[in-house]
């Protein structure tokens, strides 16, 4: 149950830093892809801000031998770049170029009932039963 209470406070703190970021919104994330145009370099803060909090915690955890909130530690275990990999990084890029969202900022704009958001949640979990019918 703490497990279940740690990652409900923990997404909502992540929803509301999109929100204060302008993460969710797809105009601001369009101007931060844009460096041929009107750039907009903020984003590029929020990306480091986020790894100056990020990596010490990293370094900090996995010198541990359990986590506080979880029987175990969910790290990743694969971590060859494969065509997989590669091509699923291009697929999300253009997908994020094209619309402005990532699925994080989906979500959010979601809950918000915001229309660009609903279309994009939809095709991306169309675009997640397409594949997982293809690996069949």
């Amino acid at each position: 149950m703490k497990s279940i209470a740690f990652a409900v406070v923990t997404g909502v703190l992540f929803a509301v830093g999109l929100l204060v970021s302008g993460m969710t919104e797809p105009a601001k994330v369009t101007a931060f892809l844009d460096v041929t145009g009107n750039w907009d370099p903020t984003l590029a803060f929020v990306m480091g801000g986020a790894i100056l909090v990020h990596a010490p915690i990293v370094r900090l955890v996995r010198h541990r031998t359990h986590p506080i909130f979880d029987v175990r530690f969910h790290w990743p275990i694969q971590h060859a770049i494969d065509v997989r990999l590669v091509a699923g990084a291009a697929i999300f890029g253009i997908g994020w170029g094209l619309s402005g969202y990532c699925p994080g900022p989906a979500l959010v704009g979601l809950a918000g009932a915001a229309p660009a958001a609903v279309v994009f949640i939809a095709a991306m979990l169309a675009g997640i039963g397409f594949v997982r019918l293809m690996r069949r």
